[in-house]
């Protein structure tokens, strides 16, 4: 079996996509995961696979959760010791320490390509990251990133 932390994008934001946690940790153990966990309201959760995991688990939290739970939105899945290492290779270790609550690190779906980088990186003057990268992604604090490393 394998850890997993499941990040679940833009949901429970106001009115937007609301969904209680109790749904989402359902849904994950009626499809056959164990040890489901959720942290926060904003679409955390850790759980174990058989196996399963990247794009595959990823497209199929997505159906179901349209299916069973009318939610449509992106999961990003990661193994326990993805999560492990992002937090090992932090390049803002100093900022970790300080300042935890603004450090975010962004979860993409897909590696973006270089030009689209190097444009981001030539006009950074705002949060539009996705925009620039062209691809979906989602963030996450650096406190919530070490709680989720904890559950792991």
């Amino acid at each position: 079996m394998t850890t997993c932390i499941a990040l679940l994008r833009a949901i429970n934001l106001g009115a937007h996509n609301a969904v209680p946690m109790a749904d989402l940790r359902d849904l994950i153990t009626r499809l056959g995961f164990g040890d489901v966990r959720s942290l926060l309201q904003t679409g955390n959760l850790v759980f174990r696979s058989d196996g399963r995991a990247g794009t595959q688990l990823e497209r199929l939290l997505e159906v179901e959760a349209k299916k069973r739970l009318r939610l449509e939105t992106d999961f990003f899945v990661r193994s326990g010791q993805e999560w492990r290492t992002v937090i090992k290779r932090t390049p803002f270790p100093r900022e970790a320490q300080s300042d935890p609550a603004h450090l975010v690190v962004m979860f993409l779906k897909d590696a973006p390509d270089t030009k689209n980088v190097n444009a981001l990186q030539a006009a950074i003057t705002g949060p539009e990251v996705e925009k620039a990268l062209r691809t979906r992604g989602t963030g996450r604090n650096w406190n919530t990133v070490l709680k989720l490393g904890a559950l792991i």
